[in-house]
């Protein structure tokens, strides 16, 4: 049985604006120009230039929707209904005022210049470059570049021996078995960097030994210690060790030495080459001047857009012509929906450095004694929403900016997440960043004597002296997020 009922319901409706200034918020200042890049060629109507029109653009909030935007979908209304005016206005350019400029900057018609790239060997190709000192077949080649394939990128060989097999049987057609895969694991084993491709970390450091002076006492101890006793020095039970080798202080502390100067991570010195990560690029630059803080947006983030003249030019001719057939309206809906994508580009990336300004600015004032001194304790509590609530803005879009933005101060670049944080009381009732105990946590265990290191009872009760109101399961949940070890594992002879 068929029914019609009625019902409400409140729904929020994203415009293509809206959806457009969201994505560019999480964009990075070193993504941006990428994503700019990508917009010109997709829309034709945009381009760069040095003046743009201010006349165009219309404040709105992030979730502000506008309905009188202009949605052709074809029909004849939209053909009857074509207004250009507001397209070929010939009144004079403004310089719009999302377009900052520094002296500190250069000029944009320099920053079209080829900007020199570090070029590099890759941690693989230094591997494949070495195979050719090698006397092998065609073959064999094939097999040694498969297991050099399969090394990953700290430089070990996690894979095991079957699965290469299966590997070259079934992408490369090469048959194999594991004794051959063995002997060429054992000749690639002998490249640069030492200990390359090893299953794991004991095997490793064996490797790396191996290539030392083995008439070094230290050297033949340090490889003992490994071999026989490789858990107990992971563990730092080193009165084990000294006990079952008879050695002496000396001895013992010479082949430690001998054995952490090593290198557990052989592939790690060689850099993963265009990859944004490997460099920050700051979005915001704040300057101490005289006790004054100044915050700069990096230029980057205003980048100079304007409306294609010759788009305009085309309005214009369509607007004095006589003959105005369908397929002229048609032409022209599509130059007006290009300039309205224009706009509302050019408009997205205007709030976007608003939003950007405005959130920095009020994390500066929020944490201004540690911008002018650089002292994490001074840092007060600060989460999502105190910023939110001083810039108007919604907590999610305050997220989108902390995530993914760094600014570079006098003391350092530091990424706007590191500026939050909760709340912990003193015995005085008074509220203090859980940052500012972090940072007297890891003074504490920074000046500790390495050889009777701090348990995390001692350290709790020093910060419970100092007047915080800490258990100690807190503060071996904070050493853990400073990557500190236990004690246990801080001690040195």
């Amino acid at each position: 049985m068929l029914k019609q009922t009625q019902q409400q319901k409140l729904l929020q409706k994203l415009s293509p604006q809206q959806i457009q200034l969201m994505k560019l918020l999480q964009v990075p200042t070193v993504n941006l120009e990428e994503r700019i890049k990508e917009e010109l060629e997709e829309n034709p109507a945009l381009e760069y230039g040095e003046e743009a029109h201010e006349d165009e653009f219309k404040e709105q909030d992030e979730f502000e929707s506008n309905d009188d935007e202009f949605e052709a979908d074809g029909s004849e209304s939209d053909y009857d209904n074509i207004d250009i005016s507001e397209y070929v206005n010939d009144g004079d350019d403004e310089v719009a005022d999302y377009k900052l400029r520094d002296d500190n900057y250069p000029d944009p018609d320099e920053s079209n210049k080829t900007i020199p790239v570090r070029v590099e060997t890759s941690f693989h190709e230094h591997l494949l470059s070495q195979l050719g000192m090698l006397e092998l077949d065609d073959r064999q080649n094939a097999i040694a570049e498969q297991i050099i394939g399969s090394i990953d990128d700290d430089g070990y060989l996690r894979r095991e021996v079957s699965a290469i097999v299966d590997d070259l049987s079934f992408s490369q057609n090469v048959s194999t078995d594991e004794e051959e895969i063995k002997e060429l694991i054992k000749k690639i084993q002998e490249f640069d960097p030492p200990g390359v491709c090893c299953a794991d970390l004991k095997e490793c450091l064996l490797l790396q030994l191996k290539r030392k002076p083995q008439d070094d006492l230290g050297v033949r101890t340090a490889y003992l210690i490994l071999e026989n006793y490789f858990d107990e020095f992971t563990k730092k039970h080193y009165e084990k060790i000294q006990k079952a080798l008879s050695l002496t202080d000396e001895a013992l502390k010479e082949s430690i030495n001998q054995i952490i100067r090593l290198n557990p991570k052989p592939g790690g010195n060689y850099a993963t080459l265009n990859k944004a990560e490997s460099y920050v690029l700051p979005d915001f630059f704040i300057m101490n001047n005289s006790g004054k803080l100044e915050l700069t947006l990096n230029s980057r983030n205003a980048p100079d857009l304007r409306i294609s003249g010759g788009y305009r030019d085309m309005l214009r001719e369509y607007d004095r012509g006589d003959k105005k057939d369908k397929r002229q309206k048609e032409a022209v809906l599509f130059i007006k929906q290009k300039i309205d994508a224009a706009k509302w580009f050019i408009d997205a990336i205007k709030q976007r450095q608003h939003t950007l300004l405005s959130t920095m600015e009020s994390i500066m004032d929020y944490q201004r004694e540690f911008f002018l001194t650089g002292d994490e304790t001074t840092m007060k509590p600060m989460i999502l929403k105190d910023i939110a609530d001083r810039t108007g803005l919604d907590i999610s879009t305050v997220s989108r900016v902390a995530n993914s933005k760094y600014v570079q101060t006098e003391f350092g670049t530091f990424k706007l997440k590191f500026f939050f944080s909760e709340s912990l009381s003193t015995d005085s009732g008074e509220e203090v960043s859980t940052r500012e105990v972090k940072k007297i946590l890891s003074d504490l265990i920074e000046a500790e004597n390495k050889r009777k290191p701090l348990s995390d009872e001692h350290l709790t009760k020093m910060l419970q002296d100092k007047g915080y109101n800490i258990a100690r399961r807190t503060v071996a949940k904070y050493r853990e997020q400073l990557n500190i070890p236990v004690a246990r594992l801080r001690k040195e002879l």
